[in-house]
């Protein structure tokens, strides 16, 4: 290209909802690049949207763009016009139509070459964003940037000369330290091109010599020789090259890295290193303008925030981003998995169904992806779609497609296809899934509809897990496989969908990587203060409707404790299932979702992060990384809680995958709450190539105590900045709870009432399975929104998620003086919540005193009660809505009970 003509700025508008006129009089104006929405064009959409943002200017039909181009200041041989980020297109020049393109993933670009020096013409473009060929998965959903209309990125005339380079493909060889590069010449059919490369990026200038390549019929096939001294690019050092194609001064330049990604066995490698991909869902969600930017620092800033909470790796789910994005993850070492914009059922040719034309246009959205984004290093890999069912013949068929077209990159059928069923195609070099089988779990939370439900969600916390124990069962372990073909209803989206199966595995183990998929979800409670932060078109109206849910509730005054203690829930929720992923040495990597809140599907606030990319201030980015980096050192124990004046045992692992070998020592202690080392220690460590290294064992004599304590397991390695820590609960060893001598009820009858009379305070343990209106005690937190898997759950006749969000407890209160906790739920309470119900006091809250709250989702919004007390005539009534007789048995329970029952007496 020898000149860049940029037509960014005023354009005439014309917003066309009927979608009935043709090139119609502008009479509005919007500054392009931009949407209508962000412009503030259109009608004011006064709805309050529950499941996701408002869009306060939603528009949905044709929009007209125009203005007058003076074409006679091109000086050029060949002119292009380039919509960089649009919808669906229709070109006029002077009303005349020029064309017509529908990709939604790559640039519209149209040639307008017969109109050089031809003078002013009015050039007006039609932007549709209805009746796509394809639904757009989060290309075009509510859920995440919106259905947009408008040009979000650049817009200008390409001007080249004679002849120019396109379809320019850049191949790297890390071992014979050269760029392979084709590509077809347009004008001269034969002749020369210059190729020169510079490095930047790095921190050394790298910049070999211009070679001279000639070309013929069109094609040029050039090998250019990087030199012994060539940079690589991976996530460690994302050296990187700009490399320059000069045909007679016509120069095209692109961003280049010398790198190979590939797989060894069930890892991934980055130039034949293993790396372990730790990746984050992306669903292009900025709500501040409601689309994806298309400039480098806009995808930047989000990015390192990203890298700074661990991640190497992103996953575009449904959707491909704009090149600046590509270009950001080059610059900071990421690997993206773009996806196709897809999210349903592949069907073959020779079905009923079968939809030829919208089928064509995705796997044109795939080979347009390829070749647009395709040198980009950052371009590790590539997905079919999300969740799909089908034709398992002509997903591989399609993928193949892309594999011989382009072999640049690994390719998987889809994200979580098949889900209960799961399978590895032909042409599949890793596999995304959550399950391997039914009961074979690679992830620790699912949806109730998804049930069963994984071990963050089942099981008492420890650091026990890995996901190794079911990807490689032992031929005792392994079942019989069904090959019968049977109908299943699954989740599809917000809503289900009945599907056709094969019969499940249990034999399936993928030969290829494993990447478990959308880990986490793991719900938050909203902070109502980031409504002000809405300060473009998409507003939080969800927001204020569940704000104004917990007024009429009487809890408003509790939203910050809500969001607090539901954020450290949520944050110990994910400190485990990632510590379970980096203990599994059969895992090729994870999908997190995702450290940032999802803006849709209910609202899912499921992210350490808000939907700006910003810290909600449960975690820190450097606490993050202690259980989520490219070295995770891990501890192992059997649980949380400890008794006093027993020996404390852990097993220490290291997941190493950094660039350089490690050889040093392991440092330890135990502290107690008030950082007094209880013991400590060094263990000899040495990596010597491996990525799973077994460290060693402690053990520590505990101490006494009369109270529960924190204790801090601090471990690290020494010189680096690899650490982590568990904080431990000491509990005293109570043997059993004394009851004799307590009034102790199952209701408040006349018994009870004549004690009160008398000023006594009784105790009152309903029997939990006659207590109606209540929940059910559940410890783990709601996996991502309970209104959409609710909802879900009842469409499939499924059991419904109970849908809590963890403790609020009154810490202060005498009756926990002999159970000392924090505000929120720690692993001690495990045991009390998962034998309680939480009783529904919306009705009658009054004079009720709550100690220990069950916080409920925002849907509800119940005022649930654990533990509370309230005055009745001279006496007092404790209602504790546990099990004691279960709680006899574990011996956190039996100190709650000692607690209660020490206050109830006195």
């Amino acid at each position: 290209m020898i000149q860049f003509v940029d037509l960014s700025g005023k354009w005439k508008l014309c917003l066309d909802e009927e979608c009935n006129k043709f090139c119609p009089e502008c009479n509005d104006s919007i500054d392009l690049p931009n949407t209508t929405s962000n412009a503030g064009k259109g009608k004011i959409n006064n709805k309050r949207e529950i499941g996701f943002l408002t869009d306060v200017y939603k528009f949905e039909g044709w929009a007209w763009y125009e203005r007058e181009v003076d074409f006679s200041q091109v000086k050029c041989e060949n002119m292009k016009l380039c919509l960089e980020r649009t919808r669906v297109t229709v070109l006029y020049i002077d009303e005349k139509e020029i064309g017509t393109i529908s990709g939604l993933c790559t640039p519209h670009i149209y040639d307008l070459s017969d109109y050089i020096g031809t003078g002013v013409h009015k050039v007006t473009i039609k932007v549709s964003n209805v009746d796509y060929k394809i639904g757009g998965g989060h290309m075009t959903s509510p859920d995440t940037q919106t259905n947009w209309n408008g040009i979000t990125g650049k817009i200008g005339l390409m001007c080249y000369g004679k002849s120019y380079v396109e379809n320019v493909r850049i191949t790297s060889d890390i071992h014979s330290k050269t760029f392979h590069i084709t590509a077809d010449i347009v004008g001269d059919k034969n002749g020369t091109a210059v190729i020169s490369a510079e490095s930047f990026n790095s921190a050394v200038i790298h910049k070999p010599k211009s070679q001279s390549f000639d070309f013929s019929d069109g094609k040029l096939d050039a090998v250019y020789e990087m030199g012994d001294d060539c940079l690589l690019w991976s996530e460690f050092e994302p050296n990187l090259y700009r490399l320059k194609i000069d045909l007679n001064g016509d120069i095209s330049e692109h961003i280049a890295g010398m790198r190979e990604f590939k797989t060894d066995g069930v890892k991934f490698t980055i130039n034949g290193r293993k790396t372990f991909l730790r990746g984050k869902h992306d669903g292009m969600i900025f709500p501040k303008t409601g689309y994806a930017p298309c400039d480098v620092d806009g995808w930047l800033d989000v990015m390192k925030t990203a890298k700074s909470f661990g991640m190497n790796h992103y996953r575009f789910h449904t959707c491909c981003p704009p090149e600046a994005a590509f270009e950001a993850a080059d610059i900071l070492g990421i690997y993206l998995e773009p996806e196709l914009p897809f999210w349903g059922t592949v069907t073959s040719p020779d079905e009923e169904d079968h939809n030829a034309e919208a089928q064509d246009f995705l796997i044109a959205e795939g080979f347009g992806m390829l070749r647009c984004f395709g040198n980009h290093p950052s371009f590790c890999m590539m997905s079919m779609g999300n969740e799909l069912w089908g034709s398992k013949e002509r997903i591989n068929e399609i993928m193949g497609g892309f594999k011989s077209f382009d072999d640049r990159h690994l390719y998987t059928q889809g994200s979580n296809n098949f889900q209960f069923t799961p399978c590895v195609l032909e042409n599949d070099d890793f596999f995304v899934g959550v399950r391997l089988s039914k009961e074979r779990l690679i992830r620790g939370s699912y949806g109730m509809c998804d049930a069963p439900l994984g071990h963050v969600q089942t099981d008492k916390p420890s650091t026990r897990k890995s996901y190794d124990e079911v990807i490689k069962t032992s031929e005792e372990e392994k079942g019989s496989s069904d090959s019968s073909e049977k109908t299943i209803q699954i989740q599809y989206g917000t809503t289900m969908k009945t599907v056709k199966a094969d019969g499940e595995s249990e034999n399936f183990v993928p030969s290829v990587p494993i990447v478990t998929h959308e880990i986490g979800q793991y719900e938050t409670y909203p902070d109502f203060r980031e409504i002000e932060k809405y300060t473009g078109p998409l507003k939080p109206r969800n927001f204020e409707v569940f704000r104004e849910r917990l007024e009429e509730k009487g809890l408003l005054s509790l939203a910050q404790d809500y969001f607090e203690c539901t954020g450290k829930l949520a944050a110990a929720c994910y400190k485990e299932e990632m510590e379970a992923v980096f203990r599994s040495k059969l895992l090729g990597g994870f999908q997190i979702l995702d450290i940032q809140d999802f803006t849709g599907q209910g609202t899912a606030l499921i992210g350490m992060l808000n939907a700006f990319m910003e810290n909600k201030g449960i975690i820190s980015d450097e606490e993050w990384r202690e259980f989520c980096a490219d070295a995770v050192v891990l501890a192992l124990f059997d649980s949380y809680t400890c008794i006093e004046n027993t020996m404390f045992n852990s097993h220490i692992q290291l997941a190493w995958y950094r660039a350089e070998d490690y050889k040093g020592e392991m440092l330890w202690n135990l502290c107690d709450s008030d950082g007094n080392e209880i013991s400590g220690g060094s263990v000899p460590v040495e990596t010597s190539g491996e990525n799973y290294i077994d460290i060693g064992d402690i053990s520590v004599q505990l101490p006494h105590t009369d109270n529960v304590k924190d204790m801090t397991l601090n471990i690290s390695l020494k010189d680096t900045d690899v650490k982590n820590h568990y904080v431990l609960s000491l509990i005293p060893d109570v043997k059993k709870a004394e009851l004799s001598g307590t009034y102790i009820f199952e209701s408040v009858n006349v018994e009870a009432r004549t004690l009160l009379d008398e000023g006594k305070t009784i105790l009152v343990l309903p029997d939990l399975s006659e207590l109606k209106n209540s929940i059910e005690g559940f410890y783990c937190q709601d996996f991502w929104c309970y209104p959409m898997f609710a909802g879900i759950s009842r469409q499939m006749k499924k059991p419904e998620p109970v849908g809590t969000m963890g403790l609020l407890i009154n810490n202060e209160h005498p009756s926990l003086a002999g159970f000392a906790s924090k505000k929120y739920s720690t692993p001690q309470w495990w045991d009390i919540v998962m034998n309680s119900r939480s009783e529904i006091i919306d009705d009658c809250p009054q004079g009720k005193n709550v100690i220990v709250r069950t916080i409920d989702n925002f849907d509800r919004n119940h005022n649930l009660a654990l533990l509370y007390e309230y005055q009745s005539g001279k006496g007092k009534v404790v209602v504790c809505n546990c099990d004691f007789d279960k709680l006899s048995e574990s011996p956190e329970g039996r100190v709650f009970i000692k607690s209660i029952v020490d206050y109830v007496r006195n």
